[in-house]
């Protein structure tokens, strides 16, 4: 019979179980036994970690099509290394560690299709070093609000981004929840996203960040901060138009 790739990662079977979560539950914990590996079908994830000390950080965001569990195929009696959690309803499809190593020595579509997710999850943790290392906590935020809303995609029309409170976003982006909260407003007030419950994100947001066009160099001094800093022009003429500040996520 000629191997279906599809089927295999939509249809329970052997090794293979369907599973359904609901927002904030989660797949499996740091420190667990990692003995399956998961491919997300709908809804988006969560991984975070917590340090020694009990600080809790989300180092990463994924959505459907991509594999949570990955450690699970390194080696007999690994730990997971970090918690999966789901952000909204999810269906993922749980593969068994040998059901997994077992299929992908045999069928070359499997194989491929996850040898290039490896590759691209790679990618994605280089690039988001380089971000925290190089880039202003203003544009990693725009990043990951354009990289939440799944810009780029062209089989992913809506552009609201999955819920999420300040608190994550700030983890996420190494700042605090304050200046999260002060550069969203900032965003909102030039046109770059909007907010009614759900958070929006427009085409020209991803043009700022293509062209480097942020302003914190010399913005707005957020709040709780020592040193006055000038408004910049964009910023100003935004202000000026007036309109309410960004409601704070729960």
């Amino acid at each position: 019979m000629t191997f279906d790739l599809a089927a295999f990662l939509e249809e329970a079977g052997v090794g293979r179980t369907l599973v359904h979560l609901q927002p904030m539950q989660a797949f499996f914990s740091q420190g667990s036994s990692a003995d399956s590996i998961y491919y997300l079908r709908t809804g988006r994830a969560k991984l975070t970690v917590v340090s020694q000390d009990g600080k809790e950080g989300t180092i990463a965001l994924l959505s459907a099509g991509q594999f949570i569990g990955e450690e699970s195929l390194a080696s007999v009696g690994a730990l997971h290394l970090a918690t999966a959690s789901a952000i909204e309803i999810c269906t993922a499809l749980k593969i068994t560690r040998g059901e997994m190593i077992r299929v992908m020595h045999e069928e070359h579509a499997l194989s491929e299709m996850f040898l290039k997710f490896l590759l691209t999850r790679s990618m994605r943790t280089q690039a988001d070093l380089v971000d925290q290392l190089f880039n202003s906590s203003e544009k990693r935020l725009a990043r990951i609000l354009l990289l939440m809303s799944e810009f780029g995609e062209p089989d992913k029309p809506e552009r609201l981004i999955p819920p999420i409170t300040q608190e994550t976003l700030a983890e996420m982006v190494g700042t605090t929840r304050s200046r999260v909260s002060f550069f969203m407003n900032r965003f909102r007030k030039l046109g770059l996203i909007e907010y009614n419950g759900r958070i929006r994100v427009h085409k020209a947001l991803l043009n700022v960040v293509l062209h480097d066009q942020f302003t914190e160099r010399n913005p707005e001094r957020p709040p709780g901060s020592a040193t006055p800093r000038v408004r910049s022009k964009p910023a100003r003429r935004a202000l000026e138009a007036g309109g309410p500040d960004l409601e704070e996520a729960n």
